[in-house]
């Protein structure tokens, strides 16, 4: 059970307010602020910078919350084991990632390993990157895909592979066999992803470098909408990594079209873990799993598609 003072902590970091904890707990505001003003008076520093609005934490909260939010994960594995539900049989995994892993990457690997482990569940959360390095700091996820322009630190990287930029389009489109640059994309319908992704932002800093501006005719935070666009206008372009598409591309009839460009070619693909958390055997299978099937998959598509 968690003491009182550190439910309150928590339900006031999580909602902003007195009042709004004591809603959320059906436990008066007096309560609440006693509870907090005794565990800031044990820490020995105020956790809260107070505003007529509300609550906010300030640099120490935010350290002691991690401190917390680790320390319940921890304790939840622990009476996992203790039950048996550390077990293989019986564990619910949760994985968070950007955009592009979930559009066909996580659901294939997921099927698969449910093939030879059929009772792993899983919880999936897409989000951005930021959101995602957020999530894994904060211990709530399992593992964590996505991809990063630099060496993470402060998580444990299970596996990391190059992830350039590639052009993607039609087997039949004008530019799949012969020689072009990125001005050249400007004679066509160009889909983008966001500005925020890391696949746009080497895009765009690649087009600044060589003078070129595209004007994409549709931009989206989602790569479903730039895959169904693409697939429904033969003279379409987009951009992603070979992880994106890499169950799709030879069913559905696409090349994949490198520029040469030192730009595009600065990511990677990391899975990634909290920092120093024991994991389960659950986690360390699929994390085994999906090494194997990944180095495989993109040493098989490399050889297709000549990277």
């Amino acid at each position: 059970m968690q003491s009182a003072e550190i439910r309150y902590f928590l339900a006031v970091a999580n909602t902003g307010s007195l009042s709004a904890a004591s809603q959320q707990l059906y436990v008066a505001v007096s309560a609440i602020s006693r509870q907090i003003q005794r565990l800031e008076n044990e820490i020995g520093a105020p956790l809260f910078d107070r505003h007529a609005r509300g609550m906010v934490l300030n640099d120490a909260g935010k350290i002691f919350e991690n401190h917390v939010r680790r320390a319940l994960m921890d304790r939840e594995h622990a009476l996992a084991e203790i039950k048996g539900l550390k077990a293989v049989r019986r564990t619910a995994l949760r994985v968070v990632c950007t955009d592009g892993m979930a559009f066909g990457l996580l659901p294939t690997l997921f099927s698969q390993f449910r093939q030879l482990n059929p009772a792993v569940s899983f919880t999936l959360t897409v989000c951005s990157a930021l959101e995602v390095a957020e999530i894994l700091r904060q211990g709530e996820c399992d593992v964590a895909f996505q991809f990063s322009l630099h060496p993470e630190r402060g998580v444990d990287v299970v596996a990391s592979f190059p992830a350039p930029v590639f052009i993607v389009m039609h087997n039949t489109h004008p530019l799949a066999e012969r020689e072009f640059t990125l001005s050249d994309l400007s004679a066509f319908p160009v889909a983008l992803p966001d500005q925020g992704t890391t696949v746009r932002q080497l895009f765009d800093l690649s087009c600044q470098m060589s003078g070129t501006f595209i004007e994409p005719v549709i931009t989206c935070n989602n790569f479903s909408t730039l895959y169904t666009f693409l697939q429904q206008n033969p003279l379409a372009v987009t951009i992603c990594s070979q992880f994106t598409v890499l169950y799709q591309a030879r069913e559905h009839g696409l090349t994949l079209r490198s520029m040469g460009i030192d730009q595009l070619t600065q990511r990677t693909l990391q899975v990634q873990t909290v920092n120093g958390r024991q994991r389960s055997a659950a986690l360390n299978l699929f994390l085994s799993f999906v090494s194997e099937q990944l180095q495989q998959e993109n040493q098989r598509f490399s050889r297709e598609y000549g990277f």
